[in-house]
């Protein structure tokens, strides 16, 4: 829940920061309050606030001005985060058609309206669909930012998670891998989504019984949470107790036992 909120809560922030000179102070004001109640926890008043904003953005701006394409996307975030997927998509798709009306089709700001529909279809099963929409915002996204952009990365991640779902492993290795060298160059090799990348290819070998080729990439995850985290976090003892697995396969029983150990000790201090 704590990560869903901060999801929203930058949705929000971003937009806000993007299109301040051209809100009206009360169309801020209720935005501001969006937030607040996010942070609650109270979504039911938040979905409301954002409906008044959005009615507040048609009304003073028209029915075809960003400022409403912002808060059809934000009331679709809140309706998504309580599972109202129905209520949700006709939202995004509006908000989609202004944009590309408004900035044209392959500017970066349609493809991140386009992942949050792939999000949805991903979210509904329609994995088709979501596969569609997450192929375009990647096309997008090389063409207008770059094709070493790390919102590159981010779609490529989001491409191979959805591979990896339909169990279509080799199609999304080169994917994952052209992920981590982005964020390998872009941010340094010990950042710490890096060790996202790295954690997301090492699983993929293990699905297909490469544990040989996992284990250098969880280690080397392992490292890197431990240098952000530190060594008694919760991410670092769910990475000790994955590897522990890719040495029982390795045939290295006393390696699994040692980590397995470790990890137990860590969820036990946590859980006191």
């Amino acid at each position: 829940m704590k990560r869903l909120n901060l999801a929203l809560t930058l949705c929000l922030c971003f937009g806000f920061a993007s299109t301040a000179q051209a809100q009206d102070m009360t169309w801020r004001t209720l935005n501001s309050h969006i937030i607040a109640l996010c942070r609650q926890g109270d979504y039911d008043q938040a979905i409301q606030a954002a409906q008044q904003a959005l009615q507040m953005a048609e009304q003073g701006c028209g029915p075809n001005h960003p400022l409403v394409a912002l808060s059809l996307n934000n009331l679709a975030l809140l309706y998504k985060t309580q599972g109202l997927y129905d209520q949700a998509m006709p939202l995004y798709e509006r908000a989609l058609e202004i944009k590309e009306r408004d900035l044209g089709k392959d500017n970066a700001s349609v493809a991140l309206t386009l992942n949050n529909l792939a999000a949805l279809h991903r979210s509904e099963g329609n994995l088709s669909k979501a596969k569609s929409y997450y192929k375009r915002a990647l096309k997008i996204k090389e063409k207008d930012l770059g094709p070493n952009h790390l919102s590159v990365a981010l779609s490529l991640n989001n491409l191979a998670e959805l591979y990896c779902i339909q169990g279509k492993y080799k199609t999304a290795e080169p994917l994952y891998q052209r992920a981590l060298r982005i964020r390998e160059t872009q941010l340094g090799p010990d950042h710490i989504s890096v060790e996202l990348s790295l954690s997301n290819l090492a699983k993929l070998y293990v699905n297909q019984e490469a544990y040989d080729q996992a284990e250098p990439l969880y280690t080397r995850a392992l490292i890197i949470q431990e240098q952000h985290l530190g060594p008694n976090h919760q991410v670092v003892a769910a990475t000790l107790n994955n590897l522990a697995n890719v040495y029982a396969h390795l045939n290295q029983p006393e390696r699994a036992s040692g980590l397995l150990l470790r990890a137990q000790r860590i969820e036990s201090t946590s859980a006191e």
